[in-house]
C-alpha cells in the first residue's frame, strides 16, 4: 500500500495528537522527525505545490477550545476527538466516528463500523471482541450462528437482546477475522469508554478472553479469570467463553451457563437491593 507525504504526516499527526489528548504522551523532538526522509513532521506541508507551515503539535493539546478546530483544519485533521466526546446520545455519537481513521488498515478494509445496537439505557451490557463477516456486512454485533446462540443464552437467563446492549472492544473488523493488534485496541478503548459512560450499566459481561483482558487489563487465561466477580471503573463484571468458541468446543457450553447463571442471579440480587 503506497502513501504520498500528505497523507504520511496527517496520518502520524493524527497518531501523535491522540496519543497526546488520552495519555498525555510526552512527544519527544525525534518523534517529530520522518526517519524515511529526515524531514520535521508539522514543518512543511504541501499545498497546490506551494509550502504551508504548520503549527507545533505540542501546543494542539493545550489550546482552548474556540481555536482547537482552527489548529485541526491548519493541519488537515478531522478533528474528531472533540466533536464525539460531546455526544449527547449514542446515535449521534454512532454517527460521528462512522469514518474513524484511526487504524489506517481497518478503515480501508470495513464496510462499516458496528458500533452497538440494544437499550441506550440497559442495566446489562455485552462486550464482545470484534465484528466478523456477519457483522461487517450487517453493522450490527453478534448476527450469524454465534450471534444465535447468544441470543438463545441470554434468553435462558430471561433477558431479551433488546433489554441489553451488545458491543465489542473494536468497532471495525480485522482482515480475515484477525485478532485484533494492540495499537487497534488502544485507539478504539475510548469509544468503548464513552459507550459505557452514556449507557450507565449496572453490570457487564464479557465474552471471550480478548475483551476480558482488555477490560481487566490483565494476562490472565479465561479459565482463570471466569466463575467469579471482577470490577472494571465501578462496574460489577464477569467472563465467560464467546458463543463463537462453543460453537468450536461444545464442552465449553456447561461452565459457561454456569456464569450467566451466577450472573443472573447476581443482577437479581443487585435489583433487590436498590427496591429496599
Amino acid at each position: 500500500m503506497s502513501m504520498d507525504k500528505n497523507d504520511f504526516l496527517k496520518l502520524t499527526a493524527n497518531y501523535l495528537k491522540f496519543y497526546n489528548e488520552h495519555y498525555n504522551y510526552e512527544i519527544s523532538d525525534n518523534e517529530l522527525i520522518d526517519n524515511r526522509s529526515g524531514d520535521r513532521f508539522f514543518k512543511i506541508l504541501k499545498d497546490n505545490e506551494t509550502e504551508k507551515p504548520l503549527p507545533d503539535l505540542k501546543r494542539i493539546s493545550h489550546v482552548h477550545n474556540d481555536d482547537e478546530s482552527k489548529i485541526a483544519e491548519d493541519i488537515g485533521l478531522n478533528n474528531i476527538t472533540k466533536v464525539w466526546k460531546g455526544s449527547q446520545n449514542l446515535e449521534t455519537f454512532s454517527k460521528l466516528i462512522r469514518d474513524c481513521p484511526k487504524c489506517l488498515v481497518l478503515a480501508e478494509t470495513r464496510k462499516q463500523i458496528v458500533f452497538g445496537t440494544g437499550n441506550p439505557n440497559a442495566d446489562i451490557v455485552i462486550v464482545g471482541e470484534a465484528p466478523g463477516a456477519d457483522e461487517d456486512e450487517q453493522g450490527k454485533p453478534f448476527v450469524g450462528r454465534a450471534g444465535k446462540l447468544l441470543t438463545d443464552i441470554l434468553k435462558a437467563i430471561n433477558f431479551s437482546r433488546e433489554e441489553v446492549y451488545i458491543c465489542n472492544i473494536l468497532k471495525c473488523r480485522p482482515p480475515a477475522n484477525r485478532n485484533p493488534l494492540p495499537e487497534e485496541i488502544i485507539n478504539c478503548e475510548p469509544y468503548l469508554y464513552k459507550q459505557l459512560e452514556m449507557i450507565k450499566p449496572k453490570m457487564i459481561l464479557a465474552l471471550g478472553t480478548l475483551a476480558a483482558q482488555t477490560l481487566l487489563r490483565s494476562k490472565e487465561t479465561l479459565g482463570k479469570m471466569r466463575g467469579k466477580f471482577h470490577t472494571y471503573n465501578g462496574i460489577k463484571m464477569m467472563v465467560t467463553f464467546h458463543p463463537a468458541a462453543l460453537l468450536r468446543n461444545p464442552g465449553w457450553k456447561k461452565p459457561t451457563w454456569e456464569d450467566v447463571q451466577l450472573f443472573r442471579t447476581e443482577y437479581e440480587k443487585m435489583i433487590k437491593q436498590e427496591a429496599i
